[in-house]
């Protein structure tokens, strides 16, 4: 039960629905155990008396309690759905937004179609459990304890021999919960990454098509569907021992019950009729207690699914604001690493070594060098999407720890090279960091970004709708929309993290162009792999395995015989030699 109390917070305020849930099934209850009375009263007093003329009463009564049971059932069930649905709307509200703040190193682990599978299929069993399986276990006590209560009152010794084969009973509902739990959060782990190799599949089916991997795929989603196969036949293998187990037991009741209740019949110690009723009753009994077995199942998911839950709600956010942080709405954009070093995890390389520089407002800064030379992670640290491990990072003299997570993210505007689009309108997308912003703006913004051309030729314009990831967009009309993003926050910072990668030369010279107005004034890194989108940088960074090897403006550090040269001699002298070769 640890799972359900650190859940507390989500149900506990709706207790209401799930106390008069339980008002109503307690008078269920009892009507459905009046049912055994009434045919004990209708044998013993009726048939047998032949007290004929009481049958049409008996009609009518039994027409009337079944009516006001059918009533009592709706409020039942109704009140249970209200108590479980409102507590998981709670809850995946709350899971929701613990995921849009855990920091990327959780995201650096985690699988999207097992988080997908979290919010959805452990999220509903666990609402299931709430409106039906809290009600069953109830359910299961009050039917127990009344009727073995009237089946006291009818005769003890019949009940005591009845009843012998329940402790065997529930020793073995005690060990199939045992077992059955560890099986559904096998299942539950299974499914998840059942989602994930899906989720992949069907986001990279432009590169499994292309590279004909359809086949290669088939195989690998047959392993994971294999693997969830086993899993549920495992779970389906434990309840196929357990529960014919559990049913014997139940029947050996029922022989004990019309040996002795018979014996006791034909002494006149029980009547015909109570005998009869103590047979419904006896059932009243043995299916709740058979039952369990099914709610046992339907708690055990639902911790699973509780425990996979809490691991997303209780995860360590990493990167904490203070407790009064300092709260702004423009900042001016100075720039400064001291001596930064950061390694990602304990067991992984420096992504990168003490990184020195100072960048003031209007400052371009051009960062160059190989694919994980570390020109990424620098600006990752500016927006505190990780945290450093040694040194420090100031803007405009403050530590950045000092400013609030919104002011610091805030005036920080970012041209990533994978540009992602919502499902939405291109006017929503490119004003979805300044919703606020007028149609003019967002006009001026598309018009910098080199965008309000192609925006004009599609069907709608600036309303036309995108598809997932903004499908039906060329990857450079994407980067466009992109950076008409970013211009329109109107950021003290800016991060161009190769965002002109998917546009032709024509198109990244009237972009640069464009940036030339909009970087005024501005603070604003430039990650690139094309010394032409970065030639004109202020300082230059060039890296290697996460150090600064070689800084300074282009036309010095073309002159230093350094990395730098050899990148401007594969990228330009190679080219001018095959032109020439033509």
């Amino acid at each position: 039960m640890e799972t359900f109390k650190k859940l507390k917070q989500f149900y506990w305020p709706f207790l209401p629905y799930f106390y008069w849930s339980m008002f109503f099934l307690l008078f269920v209850t009892a009507i459905t155990v009046i049912y055994p009375m009434i045919l004990q009263f209708t044998i013993d007093d009726v048939i047998i008396d032949g007290k004929y003329e009481y049958v049409p009463y008996l009609a009518i009564g039994f027409v009337a309690l079944m009516a006001v049971k059918g009533l009592t059932t709706f409020f039942h069930q109704y009140l249970g759905d209200m108590f479980g649905i409102r507590s998981v709307y709670k809850l995946r509200n709350s899971l929701y937004e613990k995921l849009q703040f855990l920091p990327f190193r959780y995201y650096d682990n985690a699988k999207t179609g097992d988080l997908m599978s979290r919010l959805t299929a452990d999220v509903e069993g666990f609402r299931f459990f709430l409106s039906f399986g809290f009600a069953e276990l109830l359910r299961f006590v009050l039917l127990v304890s009344i009727s073995l209560g009237v089946m006291f009152y009818y005769s003890v010794p019949l009940t005591f021999v009845t009843m012998a084969a329940l402790p065997f009973l529930a020793i073995v509902v005690y060990r199939f919960d045992k077992r059955v739990h560890p099986a559904f959060r096998g299942i539950r782990k299974s499914f998840g990454k059942l989602n994930t190799k899906v989720q992949e599949n069907i986001s990279g089916i432009n590169t499994v098509k292309s590279l004909s991997r359809e086949n290669f795929e088939i195989d690998k989603f047959n392993d994971s569907n294999g693997d969830y196969r086993q899993k549920y036949l495992e779970t389906s293998d434990v309840w196929a021992k357990y529960f014919p187990l559990m049913e014997f037991i139940g029947n050996i009741c029922v022989v004990a019950l019309l040996s002795y209740g018979g014996y006791l019949v034909i002494n006149g110690d029980v009547q015909p009729g109570e005998l009869v009723a103590f047979f419904s009753l006896v059932w009243y009994i043995m299916w709740p207690i058979m039952n369990l077995g099914f709610v046992i199942n339907l708690f055990s998911q639902s911790k699973a699914s509780g425990e996979r839950l809490l691991e997303i709600l209780e995860a360590d956010n990493e990167i904490h604001e203070k407790e009064h942080p300092v709260v702004k709405d423009r900042l001016l954009g100075h720039v400064q690493f001291k001596d930064v070093t950061l390694q990602y995890k304990p067991e992984d390389d420096i992504a990168l070594k003490s990184i020195s520089f100072d960048a003031t407002p209007g400052k371009v800064i051009g960062l160059i060098g190989a694919t994980g030379s570390g020109k990424t992670s620098i600006t990752q640290l500016i927006t505190r999407f990780y945290e450093p491990t040694e040194g420090n990072i100031l803007v405009d003299g403050l530590d950045i720890k000092e400013y609030s997570l919104n002011t610091l993210r805030s005036n920080i505007g970012f041209v990533l090279q994978e540009s992602f689009l919502f499902s939405s309108s291109i006017k929503a997308n490119i004003a979805y960091g300044n919703p606020d912003a007028t149609m003019e703006q967002i006009i001026d913004a598309a018009k910098r970004a080199q965008a309000h051309e192609f925006i004009m030729e599609m069907p709608d314009g600036y309303d036309t709708m995108l598809g997932e990831r903004g499908m039906g967009l060329s990857g450079g009309q994407k980067q466009r929309i992109a950076i008409a993003r970013a211009i329109l926050i109107n950021p003290s910072i800016l991060v161009l993290d190769d965002a002109t990668s998917a546009v032709d030369m024509d198109t990244e010279f009237k972009i640069q162009k464009a940036f030339k107005e909009v970087m005024d004034g501005r603070t604003t890194f430039i990650i690139a792999h094309r010394i032409s989108s970065l030639k004109h940088a202020d300082e230059i960074l060039v890296l290697e395995n996460g150090a600064v090897v070689e800084r300074g403006v282009h036309d010095e550090l073309l002159n230093n015989n350094g990395p730098y040269q050899r990148i401007y001699e594969i990228q330009y002298k190679d080219r001018e030699t095959v032109l020439q070769g033509q």
